[in-house]
């Protein structure tokens, strides 16, 4: 059986998703900030007949995460949920599972791009740095968005300036940044900031100012004030330099995230 879920069932959602916190860190984060009763955020379970629940899906504006912790997700009936929202939307999700909802008819994925999930729990190898690393405002999500655009390596999500906004305005959120000669030019951010934990995104540098160790500088005086503050980060990637430095920086594996786009 599938039922929307409400704030009756957050106790026991919590509990479900806590064994794996870390992956489950983007579903416990909306959860915390936006709870069960809005617009552009629902949360549906699925339970046994012996009333167990054993899966979840969240729609975030018009991105879906579901989880299931053996990887045996509802996937007909959650497709068809999916299904239901006419925009463009985007699935991610650990990779055992939502890879099952790959040819399930009228479901359009968009591009498939799987990604290495790692965490950091330690702050031995970040350095202090004498730039100058800002915090953006919500006056600076213009600028944002002109830096990542920027990015090769990005998708274009057409919600992004409402999602970051509203990151910055209920602090679910943060972006750090560098400029040069008044520009922008590196970045980094956290999305699903919680009571535990935070997912490191955004990262980038403007193709002029790469090789120079800027976007490494952000990361740094950002991952330090989040773990500061009692908090595990979490990240993913698929380039191997980049996952050279995440490692440099203290970040080891745990598993695999596909993001459809």
């Amino acid at each position: 059986m599938i039922r929307k879920l409400g704030e009756n069932d957050n106790e026991r959602v919590m509990d479900f998703l806590k064994d794996e916190a870390a992956l489950n860190l983007f579903i416990i984060g909306d959860i915390e900030a936006f709870g069960y009763d809005s617009d552009f955020q629902e949360l549906w379970g699925f339970y046994r007949e012996d009333h167990d629940l054993t899966a979840v899906l969240l729609r975030f504006h018009n991105s879906f995460i579901p989880y299931a912790k053996t990887g045996k997700v509802p996937v007909k009936e959650f497709a068809e949920i999916i299904k239901s929202y006419e925009e463009k939307v985007f699935l991610s999700g650990k990779s055992d599972l939502v890879e099952k909802f790959e040819n399930i008819p009228g479901l359009e994925l968009g591009k498939k791009q799987v990604t290495y999930f790692a965490e950091c729990n330690t702050d031995e190898y970040f350095v202090h740095t004498d730039y100058e690393i800002k915090t953006a405002n919500p006056e600076d999500v213009d600028r944002i968005i002109e830096l990542r655009s920027g990015i090769e390596e990005f998708y274009p999500n057409p919600n992004a300036r409402e999602i970051i906004l509203q990151s910055l305005k209920t602090g679910t959120g943060r972006t750090y940044y560098l400029e040069q000669e008044g520009q922008m030019v590196a970045s980094a951010s956290t999305a699903a900031e919680n009571s535990m934990s935070a997912m490191i995104v955004g990262v980038c540098t403007h193709k002029d100012y790469r090789r120079k160790g800027l976007a490494t500088t952000v990361m740094q005086k950002l991952f330090k004030d989040v773990m500061d503050e009692g908090k595990l980060l979490c990240l993913f990637y698929d380039n191997p330099e980049a996952g050279r430095i995440y490692k440099r920086l203290g970040f080891v594996d745990i598993g695999k995230w596909t993001m459809y786009r």
